[in-house]
């Protein structure tokens, strides 16, 4: 009986990973495969659902200072490790919209208080996904609130993060995106060049030496002062869920993303499903949209579907879940012998 994998990411704003490699595992099963879901992450939003463990919440200081109840996981097999979803204590979603944005005043306290909060629950380990942020201070409120390295001795930290970006370039690349003007990016990359000599003159950490220091505002250069190691954020998730076993025993694998650009294939979890696939199995990629280029051009190995250009943009904003589901079993029909 044939076998397919369902390892797609989130659909931000329509759909979560799980939802759509459940939707993708009961078209195989219908169509009479075998199916394995494993949701991913490569280390943004959605890490928490893609690793599974036992949730927590804590209370934490938000982005702008409000109180909110962050959610993180612990798991339990092995070491006792902790994961962590910084947008969870520190995201843009947590401001107000359109007219929320404060990039001069948001920052990471709630991160440092999540650590402290796993700290104090056991783990030994501790897994910090970068990504969805609303901030830009170079992880200095997380810092703040651990305290020192000291505070965190015996816990490896880890970073998961799927950018390679300068500490010092996180505001030029990202700030705007957070709602900072031109001349706000200004101030807040004069912040991070003084935090940048704080972090090596006080701390012993030089951030411009570490590729990903400006994953989430910076947080992961600050997140090292504290001892921590940047981790591509997709192989370390894949690890965790054992994503090389699965794809090695499948017949096809389906991933997705709800927009597919050329970064998707660098770091990403398109391009990492493909690479982990590639000469053993073909790869469905179906996706919510996609940039002209990848789809007139796109890498061997892989068929990719994109829902807005099949069914329109609205379909494929309303009915997302549906729609994949379909798309799968006209595949799997095709594959038929």
């Amino acid at each position: 009986m044939p076998h397919l994998v369902a390892a797609p990411d989130k659909f931000r704003g329509t759909a979560g990973a799980g939802e759509v490699a459940e939707a993708v595992a009961q078209a195989a099963h219908r169509a009479g495969w075998t199916a394995e879901v494993a949701p991913m992450s490569d280390g943004g939003e959605g890490l928490l659902d893609a690793v599974g463990g036992d949730p927590r919440e804590t209370s934490v200081t938000g982005p702008l200072g409000q109180r909110t109840r962050a959610e993180w996981r612990l798991l339990r097999s092995g070491t006792l490790q902790a994961v962590i979803e910084m947008s969870k204590a520190s995201g843009r979603a947590l401001v107000a919209h359109p007219s929320g944005d404060d990039p001069l005043r948001a920052d990471t306290t709630g991160v440092g208080q999540l650590l402290l909060a796993a700290r104090d629950a056991g783990a030994r380990r501790i897994i910090i996904g970068c990504g969805g942020s609303a901030t830009t201070d170079g992880g200095w409120g997380a810092v703040a609130a651990v305290g020192t390295p000291k505070a965190l001795s015996g816990v490896e930290l880890v970073v998961a993060c799927d950018v390679t970006t300068p500490f010092r370039r996180a505001a030029e690349l990202f700030g705007p995106q957070k709602g900072a003007s031109p001349e706000q990016v200004i101030t807040l990359t004069r912040r991070l060049n003084e935090l940048a000599e704080t972090y090596r003159t006080e701390f012993g950490v030089d951030v411009d030496a570490l590729a990903g220091a400006g994953a989430a505002g910076g947080l992961a250069g600050g997140l090292a002062a504290l001892g921590a190691r940047i981790a591509p954020g997709f192989d370390l998730v894949a690890d965790m869920v054992g994503l090389p076993s699965l794809i090695a025993a499948a017949d096809l694998v389906v991933t997705g993303e709800g927009h597919l650009d050329p970064p998707s294939f660098h770091g990403k979890v398109p391009g990492g499903v493909l690479g982990l696939a590639r000469g053993h199995c073909p790869v469905l990629c179906i996706v919510g949209g996609a940039d002209a280029a990848v789809l007139a051009d796109p890498p061997s190995g892989i068929d990719i579907v994109s829902l807005s250009q099949r069914f329109g943009a609205e379909r494929a904003r309303s009915e997302t879940v549906a729609l994949i589901g379909q798309v799968t079993a006209e595949k799997l029909a095709q594959l038929k012998p």
